[in-house]
Protein backbone atom coordinates (compact mmCIF):
# COMPACT_ATOMS: atom_id res chain seq x y z
CA UNK A 1 0.00 0.00 0.00
CA UNK A 2 1.13 3.53 -0.72
CA UNK A 3 1.35 6.05 2.14
CA UNK A 4 -1.70 7.94 0.91
CA UNK A 5 -3.73 4.72 0.74
CA UNK A 6 -2.72 3.82 4.30
CA UNK A 7 -3.67 7.29 5.49
CA UNK A 8 -7.05 7.10 3.77
CA UNK A 9 -7.74 3.73 5.40
CA UNK A 10 -6.78 5.13 8.83
CA UNK A 11 -9.18 8.02 8.31
CA UNK A 12 -11.93 5.56 7.44
CA UNK A 13 -11.18 3.24 10.35
CA UNK A 14 -11.01 5.94 13.00
CA UNK A 15 -14.46 7.14 11.99
CA UNK A 16 -15.87 3.62 11.87
CA UNK A 17 -14.43 2.66 15.27
CA UNK A 18 -15.06 5.99 17.01
CA UNK A 19 -11.44 7.01 17.58
CA UNK A 20 -9.87 10.39 18.08
CA UNK A 21 -6.20 10.41 17.05
CA UNK A 22 -3.79 12.72 18.86
CA UNK A 23 -0.29 13.27 17.51
CA UNK A 24 2.48 15.09 19.31
CA UNK A 25 4.40 17.54 17.13
CA UNK A 26 7.54 15.41 17.37
CA UNK A 27 6.09 12.34 15.61
CA UNK A 28 6.29 11.98 11.84
CA UNK A 29 4.35 14.31 9.58
CA UNK A 30 2.69 11.33 7.89
CA UNK A 31 1.00 10.59 11.23
CA UNK A 32 0.17 14.22 11.91
CA UNK A 33 -1.76 14.30 8.63
CA UNK A 34 -4.27 11.72 9.89
CA UNK A 35 -4.58 13.08 13.42
CA UNK A 36 -7.55 15.02 14.71
CA UNK A 37 -5.12 17.26 16.57
CA UNK A 38 -1.37 17.81 16.69
CA UNK A 39 0.50 19.84 19.27
CA UNK A 40 2.11 19.82 22.72
CA UNK A 41 1.25 17.06 25.18
CA UNK A 42 -1.00 19.01 27.56
CA UNK A 43 -2.83 20.80 24.76
CA UNK A 44 -3.63 17.41 23.22
CA UNK A 45 -5.02 16.18 26.54
CA UNK A 46 -7.34 19.16 26.77
CA UNK A 47 -8.51 18.62 23.18
CA UNK A 48 -9.27 14.95 23.91
CA UNK A 49 -11.39 15.89 26.90
CA UNK A 50 -13.77 17.86 24.69
CA UNK A 51 -13.97 15.39 21.81
CA UNK A 52 -17.11 13.24 21.41
CA UNK A 53 -15.26 10.02 20.56
CA UNK A 54 -15.10 7.38 23.30
CA UNK A 55 -11.69 6.08 22.18
CA UNK A 56 -8.44 8.04 22.06
CA UNK A 57 -5.24 6.92 20.33
CA UNK A 58 -2.16 8.84 21.49
CA UNK A 59 0.67 8.99 19.00
CA UNK A 60 3.35 10.15 21.36
CA UNK A 61 4.79 8.66 24.56
CA UNK A 62 3.30 6.99 27.62
CA UNK A 63 3.12 9.94 30.04
CA UNK A 64 1.11 11.85 27.44
CA UNK A 65 -1.43 9.04 27.19
CA UNK A 66 -1.58 8.94 30.99
CA UNK A 67 -2.36 12.66 31.09
CA UNK A 68 -5.20 12.10 28.64
CA UNK A 69 -6.55 9.36 30.91
CA UNK A 70 -6.28 11.60 33.99
CA UNK A 71 -8.30 14.34 32.31
CA UNK A 72 -10.72 11.95 30.57
CA UNK A 73 -11.09 8.94 32.89
CA UNK A 74 -14.27 7.70 31.20
CA UNK A 75 -12.61 7.45 27.79
CA UNK A 76 -10.68 4.44 26.54
CA UNK A 77 -7.12 5.70 26.04
CA UNK A 78 -4.51 3.82 24.01
CA UNK A 79 -0.83 4.34 23.22
CA UNK A 80 0.02 3.69 19.59
CA UNK A 81 3.42 2.12 20.35
CA UNK A 82 3.95 0.15 23.57
CA UNK A 83 7.69 0.94 23.59
CA UNK A 84 7.24 4.71 23.37
CA UNK A 85 8.34 5.90 26.78
CA UNK A 86 10.02 9.10 27.92
CA UNK A 87 13.43 8.93 29.62
CA UNK A 88 12.80 12.22 31.42
CA UNK A 89 9.41 11.11 32.77
CA UNK A 90 10.90 7.83 33.96
CA UNK A 91 14.00 9.30 35.66
CA UNK A 92 12.34 9.96 39.00
CA UNK A 93 9.85 7.81 40.86
CA UNK A 94 7.42 8.34 43.70
CA UNK A 95 9.74 6.93 46.38
CA UNK A 96 12.61 9.23 45.40
CA UNK A 97 10.51 12.38 45.44
CA UNK A 98 8.81 11.36 48.68
CA UNK A 99 12.29 11.14 50.24
CA UNK A 100 13.19 14.55 48.79
CA UNK A 101 10.02 16.02 50.31
CA UNK A 102 10.89 14.61 53.71
CA UNK A 103 14.37 16.12 53.49
CA UNK A 104 13.02 19.52 52.44
CA UNK A 105 9.94 20.31 54.53
CA UNK A 106 8.20 23.51 53.59
CA UNK A 107 9.08 23.32 49.89
CA UNK A 108 6.48 23.24 47.11
CA UNK A 109 7.01 20.40 44.65
CA UNK A 110 6.55 21.65 41.08
CA UNK A 111 6.28 18.87 38.50
CA UNK A 112 6.84 19.32 34.81
CA UNK A 113 3.99 17.74 32.83
CA UNK A 114 6.64 15.31 31.53
CA UNK A 115 6.25 13.04 34.56
CA UNK A 116 4.41 9.80 35.21
CA UNK A 117 0.89 9.74 36.62
CA UNK A 118 2.20 8.02 39.74
CA UNK A 119 4.76 10.76 40.39
CA UNK A 120 2.15 13.48 39.91
CA UNK A 121 0.18 12.02 42.84
CA UNK A 122 2.66 13.46 45.37
CA UNK A 123 3.40 16.78 43.66
CA UNK A 124 1.81 20.11 44.52
CA UNK A 125 1.39 21.70 41.11
CA UNK A 126 2.06 20.79 37.50
CA UNK A 127 3.51 23.05 34.77
CA UNK A 128 4.15 22.96 31.06
CA UNK A 129 7.18 24.50 29.38
CA UNK A 130 5.00 27.41 28.26
CA UNK A 131 3.38 28.00 31.66
CA UNK A 132 6.24 27.18 34.07
CA UNK A 133 7.39 30.75 34.70
CA UNK A 134 3.83 32.04 35.03
CA UNK A 135 2.76 29.28 37.43
CA UNK A 136 5.84 29.42 39.68
CA UNK A 137 5.64 33.22 39.84
CA UNK A 138 2.14 32.94 41.33
CA UNK A 139 3.01 30.46 44.06
CA UNK A 140 2.87 32.04 47.49
CA UNK A 141 5.75 29.86 48.64
CA UNK A 142 9.17 31.05 47.43
CA UNK A 143 10.79 27.70 48.23
CA UNK A 144 10.45 25.42 45.22
CA UNK A 145 11.70 21.99 44.24
CA UNK A 146 11.39 21.72 40.47
CA UNK A 147 11.31 18.25 38.88
CA UNK A 148 12.47 16.54 36.76
CA UNK A 149 14.10 18.83 34.18
CA UNK A 150 16.96 20.82 35.69
CA UNK A 151 17.39 22.85 32.49
CA UNK A 152 13.79 24.03 32.43
CA UNK A 153 14.06 24.62 36.17
CA UNK A 154 17.22 26.71 35.64
CA UNK A 155 15.37 28.78 33.03
CA UNK A 156 12.53 29.39 35.50
CA UNK A 157 15.08 30.39 38.17
CA UNK A 158 16.69 32.88 35.80
CA UNK A 159 13.32 34.50 35.10
CA UNK A 160 12.33 34.49 38.80
CA UNK A 161 15.44 35.33 40.83
CA UNK A 162 13.31 36.02 43.92
CA UNK A 163 12.39 32.33 44.13
CA UNK A 164 14.61 29.73 45.76
CA UNK A 165 14.48 26.82 43.35
CA UNK A 166 16.15 23.51 44.11
CA UNK A 167 16.92 21.34 41.11
CA UNK A 168 17.53 17.62 40.79
CA UNK A 169 19.70 16.16 38.07
CA UNK A 170 17.20 15.19 35.40
CA UNK A 171 15.92 16.20 32.02
CA UNK A 172 15.51 15.35 28.36
CA UNK A 173 18.62 13.55 27.12
CA UNK A 174 18.01 14.68 23.54
CA UNK A 175 17.69 18.39 24.31
CA UNK A 176 20.42 18.21 26.97
CA UNK A 177 22.85 16.72 24.45
CA UNK A 178 23.08 20.04 22.62
CA UNK A 179 26.13 22.19 23.35
CA UNK A 180 27.37 25.71 22.70
CA UNK A 181 29.52 24.26 19.92
CA UNK A 182 26.38 23.05 18.16
CA UNK A 183 25.02 26.60 18.28
CA UNK A 184 28.27 28.11 17.03
CA UNK A 185 28.40 25.60 14.17
CA UNK A 186 24.79 26.29 13.17
CA UNK A 187 25.31 30.06 13.30
CA UNK A 188 28.40 29.77 11.10
CA UNK A 189 26.36 27.87 8.52
CA UNK A 190 23.35 30.22 8.80
CA UNK A 191 24.61 33.63 9.99
CA UNK A 192 21.35 35.44 9.18
CA UNK A 193 19.06 32.99 10.98
CA UNK A 194 17.34 33.67 14.29
CA UNK A 195 17.92 31.00 16.92
CA UNK A 196 14.76 29.62 18.59
CA UNK A 197 15.31 27.14 21.40
CA UNK A 198 13.41 24.96 23.86
CA UNK A 199 14.20 25.56 27.57
CA UNK A 200 14.91 21.84 28.00
CA UNK A 201 18.27 22.68 26.41
CA UNK A 202 21.19 23.62 28.62
CA UNK A 203 21.56 27.23 29.85
CA UNK A 204 24.83 27.42 27.86
CA UNK A 205 22.74 26.82 24.72
CA UNK A 206 19.76 28.98 25.65
CA UNK A 207 21.95 32.04 26.25
CA UNK A 208 22.49 32.34 22.49
CA UNK A 209 18.78 32.31 21.72
CA UNK A 210 16.70 35.02 20.10
CA UNK A 211 13.69 33.27 21.60
CA UNK A 212 13.30 30.63 24.32
CA UNK A 213 9.97 28.83 24.58
CA UNK A 214 7.84 25.73 24.27
CA UNK A 215 7.42 23.81 21.04
CA UNK A 216 4.17 25.62 20.27
CA UNK A 217 5.79 28.91 21.27
CA UNK A 218 8.69 28.32 18.89
CA UNK A 219 6.30 27.52 16.06
CA UNK A 220 4.14 30.56 16.71
CA UNK A 221 7.16 32.86 16.93
CA UNK A 222 8.58 31.57 13.65
CA UNK A 223 5.27 31.94 11.83
CA UNK A 224 4.68 35.49 13.05
CA UNK A 225 8.24 36.77 12.68
CA UNK A 226 9.28 38.90 9.72
CA UNK A 227 12.60 37.06 9.64
CA UNK A 228 13.16 34.59 6.83
CA UNK A 229 15.62 32.13 8.37
CA UNK A 230 15.56 30.23 11.66
CA UNK A 231 17.71 27.73 13.53
CA UNK A 232 15.33 25.47 15.48
CA UNK A 233 16.62 24.19 18.81
CA UNK A 234 14.15 21.42 19.47
CA UNK A 235 13.18 18.02 17.99
CA UNK A 236 14.06 17.89 14.32
CA UNK A 237 10.46 17.26 13.20
CA UNK A 238 9.52 20.84 14.12
CA UNK A 239 11.85 22.17 11.42
CA UNK A 240 10.07 19.98 8.88
CA UNK A 241 6.59 21.05 10.01
CA UNK A 242 7.54 24.72 9.90
CA UNK A 243 9.12 24.34 6.47
CA UNK A 244 5.93 22.77 5.15
CA UNK A 245 3.71 25.46 6.69
CA UNK A 246 5.97 28.40 5.81
CA UNK A 247 7.44 27.59 2.38
CA UNK A 248 8.75 31.14 1.91
CA UNK A 249 10.97 30.84 5.00
CA UNK A 250 13.91 28.57 5.75
CA UNK A 251 14.28 26.39 8.83
CA UNK A 252 17.43 24.61 9.96
CA UNK A 253 17.62 22.11 12.85
CA UNK A 254 20.22 23.04 15.45
CA UNK A 255 21.71 19.58 14.98
CA UNK A 256 21.01 16.42 13.03
CA UNK A 257 21.15 14.66 16.42
CA UNK A 258 18.04 16.39 17.77
CA UNK A 259 15.95 13.27 17.20
CA UNK A 260 13.80 11.68 19.89
CA UNK A 261 13.84 7.89 19.36
CA UNK A 262 10.78 7.43 21.57
CA UNK A 263 8.71 9.87 19.53
CA UNK A 264 9.92 8.19 16.36
CA UNK A 265 8.97 4.76 17.74
CA UNK A 266 5.42 5.22 16.41
CA UNK A 267 5.05 4.62 12.70
CA UNK A 268 2.13 5.16 10.38
CA UNK A 269 1.75 1.39 10.15
CA UNK A 270 1.53 1.20 13.96
CA UNK A 271 -1.48 3.49 13.79
CA UNK A 272 -2.94 1.43 10.96
CA UNK A 273 -2.56 -1.87 12.84
CA UNK A 274 -3.97 -0.37 16.03
CA UNK A 275 -7.16 0.56 14.23
CA UNK A 276 -7.44 -2.33 11.77
CA UNK A 277 -6.33 -5.24 13.95
CA UNK A 278 -7.07 -3.95 17.44
CA UNK A 279 -3.38 -4.19 18.43
CA UNK A 280 -3.93 -1.74 21.25
CA UNK A 281 -1.97 -0.84 24.37
CA UNK A 282 -4.57 0.51 26.78
CA UNK A 283 -3.63 2.99 29.47
CA UNK A 284 -5.20 1.85 32.72
CA UNK A 285 -4.96 3.93 35.90
CA UNK A 286 -6.80 3.19 39.13
CA UNK A 287 -9.24 5.78 40.47
CA UNK A 288 -6.97 6.77 43.37
CA UNK A 289 -4.07 7.54 41.05
CA UNK A 290 -6.32 9.53 38.73
CA UNK A 291 -7.81 11.55 41.58
CA UNK A 292 -4.49 12.35 43.23
CA UNK A 293 -2.63 13.07 39.99
CA UNK A 294 -5.45 15.34 38.86
CA UNK A 295 -4.94 17.63 41.88
CA UNK A 296 -1.65 19.10 40.67
CA UNK A 297 -3.05 19.54 37.15
CA UNK A 298 -6.16 21.25 38.50
CA UNK A 299 -3.96 23.64 40.49
CA UNK A 300 -2.04 24.46 37.31
CA UNK A 301 -5.32 25.21 35.56
CA UNK A 302 -6.45 27.40 38.47
CA UNK A 303 -3.23 29.41 38.16
CA UNK A 304 -3.77 29.97 34.47
CA UNK A 305 -1.68 27.15 33.04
Amino acid sequence: MRIREIQDEILRLKKEKDFCILAHSYVGCDIGEVADFTGDSYALSVKAKNMPQKNVLMCGVRFMAETVKILSPKKNVYLSSPVAGCPMAEQMDKDLIHAVKMQNPGYTIVAYINTTAELKTICDVCVTSSSAVKIVSQLSNDKIIFIPDCNLGAYVQEQLPNKEIKLLQGGCPVHASMTAKDVERAKQLHPNALFLVHPECRPAVCKYADYVGSTSGIMQYAKQSNAKEFIIGTEINISEILQNECPNKRFYPLSKNLICPNMKATTLMDVYHCLRDGELTEIELDSTTITKARLCIDRMIALGG
